[in-house]
């Protein structure tokens, strides 16, 4: 089916078309990946993932430059792109030993790395420079130690991870998954990762070499041919173990990314938004909450002891309990044998299956709502403070505002206190984040960052009223304008947007598949995707004004109690020349930071 708009003519295939019906999907179902490891060309990841991401790897392997105006119908090749490996704000260690450029990052680790840190070098010569802008221009041992971060005044333990090519003040209080898996954090005896897009390869390279062979379990949600190609992946490492999430009900994904940690000292719980692949950890915005250490309990202490005020542990076993597997069933035994009381935030998840009664509150947006209502505090003109969430995927939401994201979804995002009585008629302004096309296009990584992007055409033609909901992303604050959003957040904001209710960092995009949906005239919540967060409540840190007020500098040393949101508040909304990014569509008409254009067949 052939289509045109302003960014050009592109053509719709068979199997695009069928992808339409997946209301989260971020990848395909198997039966279109076929192929194996053996079968894949150079333009093409180890490592199963979505269209998306395939476009974005393609593209980024052959990019594709304007030869004349009559463009798409001739494209010639760029000059393949080198990553920018010196000067880029913040420093590897010597086992990042990736493939294509392990060289050059073992002789920068040697070079550069003394005393816990690292000076700036040079940018390399190269016909791709990145603008002035995108440039590390201060020394990287100006960022604060790790050890320091950890134990420091921030009593909220949210974090961002680390971006190439920002100034590296930007870089501090942020952090790698290499910082989070270092000795510092405790001497592993053994973990597990929970995750969506995993390159087995690139993961084991993350841990000190010293605790590359502890025992590791993986747990996914791939099936069939793509199921094949993870256990195909895993099979040299002999300390790993594979975990398939149930996914009973079309379409849904396995999106929970989770780190459970344990050491000889104790246990940690990471929970993030990061996939398991080097891009994920390189030039985007993500969010990471980093547990305490909790302390293993004494020998006979009752498995229901080590309890927080926010039955983090109650939670956290229940979501293990709810994939049914035995594997996960000896790690629940290790999570009770902890003490987990220190924990201030509240767990809220997703995991797959119609739920009535009760259990309809134990999962998704009605999680949420119950929380929101019992340890949520009311505030003044409350109707008037909005509902913002920002994502980096789009599912349908039907045809119109009141099918879903004006009714279910907006009522279990204003509970704020138990005496509150929700009204669907209120009108709670509500503002979406999501990137714009100039958003990607003038992004550290260009046109491939859409690649974490994956709103499609299919979708975004059927929703069109949902685009009027739309701002940029904006992070001038945090010094991540230019990397692009793979975070996901929800908050309630004050009308001068200098206060919030409550904020959530989680890997639930905006989907019914993600927070769930009502059936039978809302006697039945329907979930189809496993996802993680946790809520930040200012009861649970001491506040009793019912909110936090807004960090203004994230870097800064105002009050601990600010909240350090990582974008722009207030938001800027769409201007009438602004498109959101899809990703399945060509853009020929400006190149991106590299020069480059984006078609992504």
């Amino acid at each position: 089916m052939s289509q045109e708009s302003e960014h050009g003519k592109w053509t719709v295939s068979s199997s695009d078309e069928s992808v339409d019906e997946q209301p989260d999907r971020e990848k395909p179902p198997a039966s279109l990946l076929q192929r194996t490891r053996h079968d894949q060309t150079p333009d093409e990841p180890r490592y199963p993932c979505s269209e998306a991401r395939k476009a974005a790897y393609k593209r980024k392997s052959s990019p594709m430059k304007c030869h004349n105006e009559s463009c798409p119908q001739e494209m010639i090749p760029a000059q393949k792109q080198k990553p920018p490996q010196e000067g880029l704000g913040w420093c590897l260690s010597s086992s990042d030993e990736d493939d294509d450029v392990k060289g050059q990052i073992r002789k920068r680790a040697e070079g550069t790395r003394e005393g816990g840190s690292c000076a700036s070098s040079k940018m390399p010569s190269s016909s791709h420079s990145l603008p002035l802008n995108h440039v590390s221009l201060e020394p990287s041992d100006k960022m604060r130690d790790t050890w320091d971060l950890l134990n420091g005044t921030s009593p909220f333990r949210f974090f961002l991870t680390k971006v190439k090519g920002i100034k590296s003040k930007y870089n501090s209080g942020s952090l790698h998954i290499k910082d989070i898996l270092s000795p510092l954090f405790g001497t592993l005896v053994s973990s597990a990762q929970f995750n969506y897009c995993i390159d087995v390869e690139w993961l084991i390279k993350q841990y000190p070499k010293e605790f590359r062979d502890k025992p590791l379990l993986i747990v996914h949600g791939e099936k069939r041919e793509s199921k094949a190609e993870l256990h195909e992946q895993a099979h040299p490492y002999k300390n790993i173990r594979l975990c398939q999430a149930k996914l009973d009900i079309a379409f849904g994904t396995h999106h929970t990314k989770m780190m459970l940690l344990h050491y000889e000292e104790g246990l940690r719980v990471v929970i993030h938004t990061s996939n398991l692949i080097h891009d994920d950890w390189y030039q985007k915005t993500q969010g990471i909450w980093l547990s305490p250490l909790y302390p293993k309990m004494p020998p006979g202490t009752a498995d229901s002891a080590g309890e927080s005020h926010t039955y983090f542990k109650r939670d956290l076993i229940s979501y293990l309990m709810s994939y049914n597997s035995p594997s996960l069933s000896e790690w629940v035994e290790v999570i009770k044998q902890h003490d987990l009381s220190e924990t201030r935030v509240f767990l809220i998840g997703s995991t797959p299956g119609r739920y009535q009664n009760n259990e309809k509150e134990k999962w998704g947006h009605l999680r949420l709502r119950k929380l929101l209502k019992e340890h949520g505090m009311q505030v003044p003109d409350q109707d008037s403070w909005s509902i913002i969430g920002q994502f980096s995927s789009i599912g349908s939401l039907g045809a119109d505002q009141s099918k879903w994201l004006c009714s279910e979804f907006k009522d279990s995002f204003i509970s704020l206190g138990n005496n509150l009585k929700i009204r669907t008629d209120r009108e709670v302004p509500i503002h979406l984040i999501y990137p714009t096309v100039d958003n990607v296009r003038q992004s550290l990584e260009g046109y491939p960052a859409g690649g974490s992007l994956p709103y499609s055409i299919q979708t975004a033609q059927k929703q069109l009223w949902l685009h009027s909901y739309f701002h940029k992303w904006s992070a001038e604050t945090s010094g991540r304008s230019h990397a692009m959003p793979h975070i996901k957040t929800y908050m309630r904001a004050s009308p001068d947007f200098q206060k919030i209710a409550w904020f959530l960092v989680t890997s639930a995009n905006l989907s019914k598949a993600a927070w769930g949906a009502f059936e039978k005239n809302g006697n039945q919540l329907m979930i189809r995707s496993y996802e993680l967060g946790v809520i930040f409540l200012p009861s649970e840190f001491g506040l009793d004004t019912g909110y936090f007020h807004v960090k203004e500098n994230i870097f800064s040393d105002e009050p601990v109690m600010s909240f350090p949101v990582p974008y722009d508040l207030p938001p800027e909304k769409y201007e009438s020349k602004d498109r959101p990014w899809i990703w399945n569509i060509p853009y020929i008409k400006a190149p991106d930071t590299h020069g480059n254009m984006w078609v992504p067949k």
